[in-house]
Formats: structure tokens, C-alpha cells, sequence
């Protein structure tokens, strides 16, 4: 939520973020950084583990070693497991994100809203459009035109913490509400296009097992030994019906609260986003990176990712289309909506975060085993190329931002500044005027501070002239 306006004052975009929303952004993208870092960590180790000849047999088995009920339908292997079972963890969060977004963030202010979302929409559809024409010319498979349309913000968020740039926390939240909406976006192409042969008993079950889950909520019931088992059913129906599993995942996020009542110093959604998210980023989304990035590479395989039709587009879609969509996007809605850019930002720091939402990763890899099931050798292929995307869109956008790193730190040392020590920074307390007094009491304590540092120092100036024989500078008892 952008922080109040007088009514005719002009709208900008990338404004200063309002206090709580403040906190609330900031908290999220602490533990979705540290996730990124070891998310990264778990897909150069799987690169080793996969690449090495002495240990890529191990990885193969690993990853295909299967476990589960088979009774239930539920013997999978390993990778399988990561991919529906580990990332319906991630895409839980991402719907309580997405709800707390919807009715506390951003989201719930039309005119706040039209910014993030038509950059999202922009930002999936150009890389769709790049991969279907670099396809279309090139007589590949137009099986993959949703792989390059995701953004991974952990792995967004980790390029940020290693190159150590000092983003403001208005491009910050943009950047992860762009995130949130992009993955709205991704799981309703999951749901429609990537859904085959149904089983409507199953998800019957499963949508019953949802309306005992809303209802429980709603009663107040509480108790993890509630939930869990009950999360559980609901993700093994939805699996089984044929509709993709992590869909359950978001059902649930979506119908927690995620406002507050009187007395609540936090809403439900917001505290089990909280205790969840650490095991989202943490645990379920690197582990299902390093059985999913473990890719061949070599000299070959890379001059496939720039020679094959769907693995350029891909690699495509990710720099050049995420770019432009994400910044045409932005530009265009700041051109009609005739708002202007936040205080001390320009065109070339939106153009910055365009190219950083170019790293698509998890829900990439998800969507190219999805788009190209089946087909082995390409699946591999795919992932190579949103590997090597991912990995130039980070260098592009590392360039871009260290420009530019000296005046972003600038503005996040005004952002954070608390001169009366009262745990707000100051920018918030502008219209307060208990805040503007204590500024004075302490303005004129320093003042008086000096003036007692200068009296006491010219009365010792003046003692050192009277030691001295015929006073200071004189010679004889007259000037010199």
C-alpha cells in the first residue's frame, strides 16, 4: 500500500510503501533471500552431482527411486516427489501471499493494483509470444510456450544478496508483487493447459475435502493435527484426479484470513505464512532444485540450448521477452495512467528489475517437465536453456543495478533513517507533530551541547594568552 496523498497530490509509481506494508515485504523477502541463496546452492550442486562422472549414477538412481502406497497411487519416484509433492508447500505460500495480497496488500487498491499486474500480464505474455515465433520460424515444438513466462523471486532475490545492491523497498515490492501475480498467472496455466485425463471421483473428493478444510476455518477449529492430515487427502485426491497437485496447495493458502480481528496482532494466514514460508524456501523449493537442475552439461548440450528451436526460444523468452514485457508493461501504464516514477528513481531502475525478472526457475523447470512429458532428451534440454537464461538475465541485471548502486544505497539510508530513535524511521513521521517536537528538544540539546564546547574552549584559548609573559602576540608589553 503506497503511503497516504494529499487527494491532488500526482500518483506515482514506486512510491514510498506505507509502514506495515513496509514490514510486511520486508519480512517476506528476508526468508525468501536466504531460500534463494540455498536454492542456488542446491542447483550448482546438483549440476556437480549430475555432471560427474563417478557420482551422475547415483543422481539417475536417486532420483528414480521410487516410494509411496501403490495402493493409493502414490509410488513415485524421488524427482516426482520434489515437483508435486515438496512444491505444493511453495505454491501454498504463494497463495497466502497472493490472499494477503488481495485483502491487506497492494492488490486491494485498484489503482496500486494496475501497475504489478499489467507488468506481470506483459511479462508472460511477450516471452510467450518470443518462444512461439522463434518456434514458429523455426519448426520446433510450440509444446513449451509457457516455460520462459515465470519468475523465480528467491532466485531474484539471492542475485540481489550476492552482488549486494541496496534496492529500495519500493522496487523491492514491486518486484515481489510482480512475483505473486506472475505466479497466479503460472498456476492457472498449469491448471488449464497441463491438466490430462480427469478423474471426477477423485476430485470430487478433493473439493469436498477443500469445503471441510474452509469450514474447519471458519469454525475456528484449531490444531495442526487437524490440518495436516486433513492437507494431506487433499493433496493425494488431487493428484490422483489428474488435475496437478500443487493446485491443492494454493486452494488451501487462498482460504485462510489474512486480515486481522480485534486483538490479533497478526491475521491466521499471516502467521502460518510465516511459520511455513521458512520450510518453503528452505527445504521444498531447494530440494526440488537439485532433482530437477541436474542437467548434462557440455560443450554439445550448450550449443544445443542456442541452435534448437524450443530451447532458443526459451533462453529468448527469458532475456529478451521478460524485459520487455515487464518494463513495456510498466512504461505503459505509467504513460496512461499519467503517474510518475517515484522520488529519485528512473526509467533505468525499472529497466534494471525488468531484466532481473528474467530469472525463471522453479516454476520454469515445473512447467518445461510438464509441457514436454515424455520426451526425455528434451526435458533436459529445456532445463539447460533456463539454466543458461536465468543465469545471463542475473548477469545483465547485475550490471545494470551496480551502476547504479550508489544512489540506491543513498536511498535506503533515507528510507531507514531515525533520527529520534523510536524505532520509525523519520519518513513516516513527517505529518506527526509530537514527532517534529521531539526533533526540536533534541535539535536543542545538541545546540546548547555546543555552545558549552565553545565557551569552554575559548576560556581555555584565553587562560593560555594570560600565561604567556606580556600576552600573547605582543612584544614588550605592546603589539608586536
Amino acid at each position: 500500500m503506497a503511503a497516504p496523498r494529499t487527494p491532488n497530490a500526482a500518483r506515482k509509481a514506486f512510491d514510498r510503501l506505507s509502514l506495515p506494508e513496509r514490514t510486511a515485504v520486508a519480512d517476506a523477502l528476508r526468508t525468501e533471500t536466504v531460500g534463494g541463496v540455498l536454492l542456488l546452492a542446491a542447483a550448482v550442486a546438483a549440476l556437480i552431482w549430475a555432471n560427474i562422472p563417478a557420482l551422475s549414477h547415483a543422481y539417475e538412481t536417486v532420483s528414480h527411486f521410487h516410494l509411496g502406497p501403490a495402493a493409493l497411487g502414490l509410488d513415485l519416484s524421488v524427482a516426482h516427489w520434489a515437483a508435486d509433492g515438496l512444491l505444493a508447500v511453495f505454491f501454498f505460500v504463494a497463495g497466502v501471499e497472493l490472499k494477503r495480497e488481495l485483502v491487506a496488500g497492494d492488490l486491494r487498491d485498484p489503482k496500486a493494483a494496475v501497475l504489478p499486474v499489467v507488468a506481470a500480464l506483459c511479462g508472460m505474455a511477450v516471452p510467450a509470444l518470443v518462444y512461439t515465433l522463434t518456434n514458429l520460424t523455426g519448426g520446433g515444438s510450440l509444446a513449451g510456450w509457457a516455460v520462459p513466462t515465470a519468475t523465480d523471486i528467491a532466485f531474484a532475490l539471492a542475485v540481489l544478496a550476492v552482488i549486494g545492491t541496496s534496492l529500495p523497498s519500493a522496487l523491492r515490492a514491486f518486484l515481489l508483487t510482480l512475483a505473486v501475480v506472475d505466479d497466479l498467472f503460472a498456476i492457472l496455466i498449469i491448471a488449464v493447459f497441463f491438466t490430462g485425463r480427469i478423474d471426477f471421483a477423485a476430485l470430487g473428493g478433493a473439493v469436498a475435502a477443500l469445503a471441510l478444510f474452509w469450514l474447519l476455518l471458519r469454525k475456528g477449529v484449531r490444531g495442526w493435527y487437524v490440518y495436516v492430515p486433513l492437507a494431506l487427502v487433499i493433496w493425494a485426491l488431487m493428484y490422483n484426479s489428474g488435475v496437478h497437485a500443487t493446485i491443492a496447495g494454493v486452494a488451501m493458502g487462498l482460504m485462510l484470513r489474512c486480515v486481522t480481528r480485534e486483538g490479533e496482532e497478526r491475521s491466521p494466514g499471516e502467521r502460518l505464512e510465516h511459520l511455513v514460508r521458512p520450510l518453503s524456501a528452505g527445504l521444498a523449493v531447494p530440494l526440488f532444485a537439485l532433482f530437477s537442475a541436474g542437467v548434462p552439461v557440455s560443450g554439445g548440450a550448450l550449443a544445443r540450448v542456442f541452435t534448437g528451436p524450443e530451447t532458443l526460444g526459451v533462453v529468448l523468452g527469458l532475456i529478451v521477452g521478460k524485459t520487455v514485457g515487464v518494463f513495456g508493461g510498466t512504461w505503459l501504464t505509467v504513460r496512461f495512467t499519467r503517474a510518475s516514477l517515484g522520488e529519485g528513481l528512473a526509467w533505468a531502475d525499472v529497466f534494471a528489475v525488468a531484466t532481473l525478472a528474467g530469472i525463471g526457475f522453479t516454476v520454469s523447470l515445473l512447467i518445461g517437465e510438464l509441457a514436454f512429458a515424455g520426451d526425455t532428451a528434451l526435458i533436459a534440454e529445456v532445463k539447460a536453456s533456463v539454466l543458461v537464461g536465468s543465469l545471463i538475465a542475473a548477469i545483465c541485471a547485475t550490471v545494470l543495478l551496480r551502476m547504479r548502486n550508489a544512489k540506491y544505497r543513498r536511498l535506503c539510508e533515507d528510507e531507514d533513517r531515525d533520527e529520534d530513535l523510536d524505532g520509525i524511521p523519520d519518513v513516516y513521521e513527517q505529518d506527526d507533530p509530537a514527532y517534529h517536537l521531539r526533533m526540536a528538544g533534541i535539535h536543542e540539546g545538541k545546540a546548547a551541547e555546543h555552545r558549552r564546547i565553545a565557551a569552554e574552549l575559548s576560556g581555555a584559548a584565553r587562560h593560555a594568552r594570560a600565561e604567556v609573559p606580556g600576552g600573547a602576540g605582543e612584544e614588550n608589553g605592546r603589539p608586536a
